[in-house]
This record gives structure tokens, C-alpha cells and sequence, in this order.
């Protein structure tokens, strides 16, 4: 039997799920919490077929695939996909080198030289952490003044990564119903699985901050362009938020461990299923 080790952080409904999905399918899944786990340079830390990676930090998830790129163990998701997705500068240039589209997105390092790029993108602008989650810090700004205020602020922060400054244009999220709603779609392998609607009164509108999720009909166009983007960052079990503008869908960032906790009522997809079978054949090949 193929043997599946899931390194998580805490056990969320995400990760019961998965452990109960595994006992329904059969699939021997070993819950391994990283605050208990001891890497080492020599193979055996990891006894796995492969590693289903569920940490909630990002710093130890890169340096678990890492170990897990060094002595050959398949994970969910790669290393090199992690660094990526984690990272939304990275995976803005990734997005656009493959023609995807992605918002307008400009990078800077001090305060004046941000000022000028939100200058340029207009207002209102999005000023957020390159690295980060759960959209922690991330600030609408509507004029020069508010964007002065949030860059003060940011330049007292001990941490130096919150000096990079990602600042992206800001794109009208209104529905018909005058909520705003944006669409997040998941993606496990060569398949778009499943997508949902993320209504929510407030411009951010991520399910864990309370926007409501409705199911969203996977077309064959949103299947290509998910795959698309998929692929542009490396592939594997992926969630996509997309934005609609008049052109088209966008694509604005990708989660390499995602949460679906309300995703699963609404699509009626088994998705925590469909990754642990993933996960199984990428442990046999």
C-alpha cells in the first residue's frame, strides 16, 4: 500500500477531512505535525511515498520540500511550485511570461519610488505583502495621501521583506447584486475540478473572512485558462482567485495549499478526495 505522509501545522477541517477521506478510500495517510518533525541531510526522516504538505507557514513548508526534493520523494506540491505560488511577485512574472492574464503589477523598494508606480497604475491601487496569506496587510488606497500613510507605516516594520512593495491596480469586483464577488477555482492536475463564487459586502472577499460561496459552472474556457496558469507556475493541487474585468477573467494569485472547507457543500466535488488520489499517483510514478 502506498503510504502518504500529510506534514501539517494544526489539524484544520481541511486536514480532518483529508484523514477522513483517507480512511473511506482506503489510503494509508500518516498525520505528521511539523512542530514534532527532525529533517536530516540522510534519507529516513521522511518514510513516505510522498509528502502531502499542509503547514501553515511558509517558511517551514519550503525547507520540508526541500528535503523532500533532496532525497527524492514526491510532494504535494514541489518545492519549486511552492517558492513560486508563495511568493506573489514571483508568481506575477510567471503569470505574465505565459501570457496569462494578470492584473498591472509594479515592484519597488522605497516609499518615493512606490508613490511614483502607484502614480502610474492610478488610484484606486492595491498596495500588499509579497509574501503572506489570508490577505494579512493588504490595503486598498483611493488617494496619493491614504497610499503616504500605509508606506509610513510599512517602513517601521522590523521584517525587511515588508520594504518590498507589490502594488497592483485596483480591479472593480461589483456583481449584479452590488456585492462584490471574485471566483476561485481549484485545479488538481490536468483538471479543473471545481470553482465557486466568492461573494462578500466588503472588497475583500476571501470565504475565511465571511464571503459566501456559490457554485461557479467550470466552462471549457475557464478549465484552458486555469490550466494555463497552472502549468505557468509549475503545476499540481492549486487554487486560482480570478477577477472579472471587461476584457476577460484575470488571474491574480495562486495558493499551493489551499483550504476548501467551502468549497465542497456548494460544487458538490469531493475534493479533498480527488487530491489524495492525486497524491497517490504521484507517489507510484
Amino acid at each position: 500500500m502506498v503510504r502518504i505522509g500529510m506534514v501539517y501545522s494544526r489539524a484544520r477541517v481541511e486536514e480532518k477531512m483529508l484523514l477522513d477521506s483517507a480512511h473511506q478510500q482506503g489510503i494509508e495517510l500518516v498525520p505528521v505535525q511539523d512542530d514534532q518533525l527532525i529533517l536530516d541531510l540522510d534519507p529516513g526522516a521522511l518514510p513516505y511515498d510522498a509528502v502531502l504538505e499542509r503547514s501553515v507557514s511558509y517558511t517551514r513548508s519550503l525547507y520540508i520540500l526541500r528535503f523532500c526534493r533532496a532525497h527524492g520523494i514526491p510532494a504535494i506540491n514541489p518545492y519549486e511550485v511552492a517558492a513560486t505560488c508563495g511568493d506573489k511577485t514571483e508568481t506575477s512574472l510567471r503569470l505574465r511570461q505565459a501570457g496569462v492574464p494578470t492584473p498591472r503589477t509594479k515592484v519597488a523598494f522605497e516609499p518615493e519610488a512606490a508613490l511614483t508606480a502607484l502614480d502610474q497604475l492610478g488610484y484606486p491601487a492595491v498596495i500588499k505583502p509579497t509574501l503572506g496569506s489570508w490577505a494579512r496587510m493588504v490595503a486598498r488606497v483611493d488617494t496619493r495621501r491614504e497610499a503616504e500613510q500605509i508606506l509610513e507605516h510599512r517602513e517601521q516594520l522590523p521584517n525587511p521583506i515588508q520594504q518590498v512593495y507589490y502594488l497592483q491596480e485596483y480591479v472593480e469586483k461589483t456583481g449584479a447584486d452590488g456585492l462584490h464577488r471574485d471566483l476561485r477555482a481549484f485545479v488538481v492536475g490536468d483538471q479543473t475540478i471545481a470553482a465557486i463564487w466568492r461573494n462578500s459586502p466588503h472588497w475583500i472577499t476571501n470565504t475565511a473572512r465571511g464571503a459566501k460561496a456559490s457554485v461557479c459552472p467550470v466552462t471549457p474556457e475557464l478549465n484552458e485558462l486555469c490550466l494555463k496558469a497552472a502549468k505557468a507556475v509549475g503545476g499540481g493541487v492549486l487554487a486560482l482567485d480570478l477577477m472579472e474585468t471587461p476584457q476577460g477573467l484575470t488571474v491574480h494569485e495562486i495558493n499551493h495549499t489551499m483550504e476548501f472547507r467551502n468549497s465542497v457543500a456548494p460544487t458538490g466535488v469531493d475534493i479533498p478526495g480527488l487530491i489524495l488520489q492525486h497524491a497517490v499517483r504521484e507517489a507510484k510514478q
